[in-house]
């Protein structure tokens, strides 16, 4: 926690802060191994006619949470279908209690006046969210609409959740999931991890979940605490920062990782593997003979791998007119090219595949490739280019059941954001929505998202990893 959100969190700096109208971050709540998904009461509502009310409670049932619902017949019907005794809810009840969480299902609104809906249930309902709580409308993607009606008003949700992102406070999210017809049995992974801690600096962030032609399906007993387990992962730029947390986190989560970084940085690497009992390769990804290097250490030592996390990156900042060519280069070389080069190694087709089916390949972004930054044009072109990985391999890698994503942090509390100028450092921290800035572990935990066998159903998606940042889109 940085010294600001202390200061303003003790009595005084309380009142200081109501007083002159400062910001008022409130300290975020993180996963604990072992914690519910959800700790207090989940209020879930819906627009008549809408077709996720009986998944979402049965996601909420499997979760062990305590759910409210309206009195409306479908929604008491489908709790109670999924085993909840949910408690019964009217407008009037919200002055009374306080939630953890509110689960609207918005796919029956099928025309703008259907959207005096979203108003009718979180009107009476928004200012009772708890400290860190979670606001979650799920609807139907715009463009798998039937009718252009349906289309306006599914997309007008993306304007609802943005905004009441930047309204709800006290280190509360507010996000907005589109489930594709079809997809419904899809929504667990994904709606489990914006109820938790896990997600906790993420939020106006709106995400597609669409269905699968050879759907999996999870176990009865899958480990949702443990959801790699036996799993093996790579993750590039491992030796410290966000690359070592995402390491710490999939091995948290059973994943044998394959921790790669630089020779420079072997001790460091080395280190890293120890600390979490997995394995390191040392080599400079920018090689000619390193995407070969890769794919022949991961199919002799592991037999492919299940998840590749392409985190390495590097910045040679300087404003377009003073950038030398080297700089430029450089840049693209490691944190654009060398993505595209390692990925065409690991998803050769036939027996050269070292991807393995229903594989995830998981890619680091960044805000400035969304809004861009001064200085960076090299750096904003390449993390840019990295959601253009994404777009371009989505389709190809669903042939084979597979998924690529990627997240897009904003400010995080790392050692090189520790060296910019204090001024710059406060503008990022409090330029958000949670006006403060975010840790390795909550990049780490997006990762740990999109690489899980319950988000088979999320391909081709950019999660922006900055407690809904003032800048960009």
């Amino acid at each position: 926690m940085d010294k600001y959100t202390q200061l303003v969190n003790t009595s005084l700096g309380k009142r200081v802060a109501k007083q002159v109208g400062l910001p008022k971050p409130v300290p975020l709540k993180r996963h604990v191994p072992g914690a519910p998904v959800v700790d207090g009461k989940v209020l879930v509502g819906g627009a008549p006619g809408g077709r996720l009310a009986t998944p979402i409670a049965q996601v909420l049932a499997a979760a062990g949470a305590d759910v409210a619902t309206p009195l409306r017949p479908d929604l008491r019907a489908a709790a109670a279908e999924a085993g909840l005794d949910a408690s019964p809810w009217t407008p009037k009840a919200s002055v009374d209690h306080r939630y953890a969480a509110l689960v609207f299902d918005a796919t029956g609104i099928a025309g703008s006046v259907q959207l005096e809906e979203l108003h009718a249930f979180f009107h009476p309902t928004i200012r009772q969210v708890k400290t860190c709580g979670r606001a979650i409308v799920l609807g139907t993607p715009p463009e798998s609409a039937t009718k252009p009606g349906e289309r306006v008003a599914q997309r007008a949700l993306e304007g609802f959740t943005r905004a009441t992102g930047k309204e709800i406070g006290r280190g509360a999210t507010v996000q907005l999931i589109y489930v594709e017809p079809g997809a419904e049995d899809e929504i667990a992974g994904t709606l489990r991890f914006f109820l938790s801690p896990r997600s906790a600096f993420v939020s106006g962030q709106v995400v597609r979940i669409v269905g699968r032609k050879e759907a999996a399906g999870l176990a009865s007993d899958f480990d949702w605490e443990q959801p790699l387990a036996g799993k093996v992962a790579l993750v590039t730029g491992a030796s410290r920062g966000i690359g070592a947390a995402i390491a710490s986190t999939l091995a948290r989560d059973g994943a044998h990782v394959v921790g790669l970084d630089v020779p420079a940085l072997e001790e460091d690497l080395n280190a890293v593997a120890a600390g979490i009992g997995g394995s390191a390769l040392a080599l400079d990804i920018t090689d000619p003979d390193a995407p070969r290097a890769i794919a022949a250490h991961l199919k002799k030592e592991h037999r492919g791998v299940d998840v590749v996390v392409h985190n390495a990156g590097i910045t040679r900042d300087r404003t377009l007119g003073r950038m030398d060519a080297d700089r430029w280069n450089a840049v693209i070389s490691v944190n654009l090219s060398s993505i595209e080069r390692i990925t065409d190694a690991l998803i050769a087709g036939g027996s050269r595949a070292v991807l393995n089916e229903r594989g995830r390949i998981v890619c680091v972004s960044s805000i400035s490739g969304i809004a861009g930054n001064a200085g960076q044009t090299n750096y904003a072109t390449s993390k840019a280019g990295v959601i253009g990985i994404v777009n371009a391999y989505a389709p190809e890698v669903a042939k084979r059941g597979a998924t690529i994503n990627a997240v897009a942090p904003g400010f995080i509390e790392t050692q090189m954001t520790a060296k910019v100028p204090l001024p710059i450092r406060e503008a990022g921290r409090r330029m958000s929505s949670l006006s403060q800035g975010g840790l390795p572990i909550d990049v780490a935990e997006a990762i740990a998202w999109f690489a899980s066998p319950a988000t088979g159903g999320v391909n081709g998606n950019v999660v922006r990893v900055c407690g809904q940042s003032l800048l960009g889109a």
